[in-house]
């Protein structure tokens, strides 16, 4: 036994370290380090608990010695190690960061480590710069200027915030059976079927489907979502036309709303979504009597994050279309199912985006005459 550094928990502490042993959600090295001060607390011989964790006696000692000299979270935590000096002055790492976000030199598509390295010894007074040098920094400021994101970036004006607090507020309202709240879009899907029969599961071994597959044309899903009731109708077209889009209007008013008396419609601004189809596909008549009980809500360019029939669209494809489909009947048969065990479960959409939070979190992109009001 370590006399010297003679190691004595108190029962919160030992508590604390039985935790962390039991949650495992520690760094190995911790660990250890927490398996090292339950065993000297408990007696052991150094030479004993080395050799049951599996460390070093430096290692046992240095433990203890860090708990008798400091505390607990001393002797868990991780001390500075010495190491060679850093290559490169904190002016010259501001300059790789600049550099990184800067666009790559002609003739180059993205900037690389090298190519980053190579850049900063004709800047600097450096002879030569390592890959691992540039990439160790710029990780320390979490940049990877290789990758690049695909984002939509949406201007934000007045319209734009007229429309999307007109949604938002629409979502906060409650439910109103006379003035329905129902949530639309539409998404295309492929029809794939196999060429080779896939293997089943067993023990041991998951499904296998060969890469090779077979097109079989494709279809188009008009979903509708009602946030209030937890009820959604996917509805399989052939095509996503202005006629299909005025066939689905009608059916919520004559088929899914007949008895309310104004039914709003949140949607995005596809071309197709416009009082016009109802004319296209119906007589006068008929089409201004179906637009007489349909009132449409539009979300902002761009913003279509904003249609809560988006998220019920996600789950759509990963509780039931994620995988090879390759007939349109079968399809529609998958499809009645899933909305099925939806609709009897009135699975809704916990909505957290209000306007209140949109007005904190996207001040700055308000326009300026709407923030001084």
């Amino acid at each position: 036994m370590n006399v010297r550094y003679r190691v004595e928990l108190s029962q919160a502490e030992r508590d604390e370290l039985t935790e962390m042993l039991g949650s495992g959600k520690n760094a190995a090295r911790k660990l250890k380090r927490a398996q090292i001060l339950l065993a000297a607390d408990g007696g052991c011989r150094d030479e004993e608990i080395a050799r049951t964790v599996s460390v070093s006696l430096s290692t046992v000692g240095r433990t203890r010695r860090r708990f008798v000299e400091g505390n607990l979270e001393r002797a868990l935590s991780e001390e500075p190690r010495p190491g060679a000096e850093r290559k490169l002055t904190g002016k010259e790492e501001a300059l790789l960061v600049a550099t990184a976000c800067a666009k790559p030199p002609a003739g180059c598509k993205r900037w690389t480590l090298t190519l980053l390295a190579d850049t900063m010894v004709k800047l600097t007074d450096h002879n030569s710069l390592s890959g691992e040098t540039v990439r160790r920094r710029l990780a320390e400021n979490d940049l990877k200027p290789w990758r690049r994101d695909m984002w939509c970036i949406p201007h934000v004006d007045g319209e734009y915030v007229a429309r999307m607090e007109d949604v938002l507020d629409l979502y906060a309202e409650t439910q109103n059976p006379a003035r329905p709240l129902v949530c639309f879009d539409e998404t295309p899907i492929q029809l794939i079927g196999e060429v080779r029969q896939p293997v089943p599961a067993q023990p041991g071994q998951r499904e296998r489907y060969d890469y090779e597959y077979r097109r079989n044309g494709t279809a188009n899903l008009f979903v509708t979502f009602d946030p209030h009731r937890g009820w959604r109708n996917v509805k399989v077209t052939d095509r996503r036309a202005a006629v299909d889009y005025a066939h689905c209007m009608r059916d919520l008013v004559d088929v899914h709303y007949p008895d309310a008396a104004c039914i709003r419609v949140v949607q995005d601004n596809l071309s197709i979504h416009k009082p016009g189809a109802l004319y296209e596909a119906f007589a006068p008549a008929e089409a201004r009597r179906i637009l007489r009980r349909l009132e449409f809500h539009f979300t902002p360019k761009h913003a279509s994050w904003l249609n809560m029939v988006e998220c019920e669209i996600t789950v759509l494809q990963r509780q039931c279309l994620g995988r090879r489909i390759d007939d349109p009947k079968r399809l529609r048969n998958e499809i009645a199912a899933w909305q099925k065990r939806r609709n009897k479960t009135r699975a809704r959409i916990k909505w957290m985006f209000t306007t209140d939070k949109a007005r904190t979190k996207l001040g700055r992109a308000y326009p300026a005459t709407a923030k001084e009001s």
